[in-house]
């Protein structure tokens, strides 16, 4: 959850992300290497970047130097965009769990399995025995919603996804043990901290230069929202991740003030 914001984004990351900010609406390449520019990214990474998300289905060439985002990445794109509704998406927990298993999946198709896996780490699961995954089902949505989800971001639709289960008090208590609630709550709080610093800091900053750090900031704090397990109230202070994501929402504001100026 926590690294260096100002760490140089890939081209490919880069390319993806303003393509899906962009959409449904395609973007020129011209525009993104103007955007690209700001970040310090090269022309010819951009367009070599845009050239493998096509061959991946990420991204679509609907004309020349036209882009917006391929069919592979419909899913990871209707993700993104909840950030910041993501306890929209949540319930009062009762004390069940949603248990999904892959063991009778095949461990052979090494690519596969790594995107199963991470579509589930994306949706919160944590793996608490080998093709034995769980998560509170605290989630607000019913049980073909889910395994439509997780089949989007790359889970196999033949994984078994069993909802409402009751564990036995061991296995309850082994299975709240798999998250770390105080990395989780060290993690809004740093974030917190580091969006308000952030916000005094930029309006004192030419357009340019906010622009540039409000995209590495604000990039990486909505994938931390993205991809927090949204966890109940029962595990983690959840008012304290909702502050986070109120702060995010007033930041993005800010944000996209400085980035209308630039283009």
């Amino acid at each position: 959850m926590l690294h260096d914001w100002r760490a140089p984004v890939t081209p490919k990351s880069l390319a993806l992300w303003f393509l899906s900010t962009a959409a449904p609406a395609p973007l020129r390449a011209g525009t993104l290497i103007d955007r690209a520019r700001i970040i310090d990214i090269e022309p010819a990474a951009v367009r070599v970047a845009l050239g493998r998300l096509v061959r991946e289905g990420l991204a679509d060439q609907a004309e020349r130097g036209v882009y917006s985002l391929g069919p592979n990445a419909a899913a990871l794109h209707a993700k993104a965009r909840q950030w910041s509704r993501v306890e929209d998406g949540v319930r009062p927990w009762d004390g069940a769990w949603i248990v999904v298993l892959t063991h009778h999946l095949g461990r052979i198709n090494r690519p596969r399995l790594q995107a199963g896996e991470r579509a589930l780490r994306l949706t919160g699961f944590v793996e608490a025995d080998t093709g034995a995954w769980v998560r509170p089902d605290n989630l607000r949505r019913d049980t073909a919603s889910l395994a439509g989800e997780l089949a989007g971001l790359g889970l196999d639709a033949q994984a078994t996804i069993l909802a409402g289960c009751v564990a036995q008090s061991a296995d309850d208590a082994r299975f709240r043990a798999l998250w770390s609630p105080d990395l989780l709550e060290d993690g809004y709080r740093f974030w917190i901290g580091e969006l308000e610093a952030s916000q005094a800091r930029t309006a004192r900053m030419p357009v340019t230069e906010a622009a540039r750090e409000t995209f590495l900031l604000g990039q990486s704090v909505i994938r931390a929202i993205n991809s927090d397990p949204l966890l109940p109230a029962d595990f983690v202070d959840t008012e304290l991740r909702g502050t986070l994501v109120n702060a995010m929402v007033r930041y993005n504001a800010m944000a996209l003030h400085h980035w209308s100026k630039v283009g």
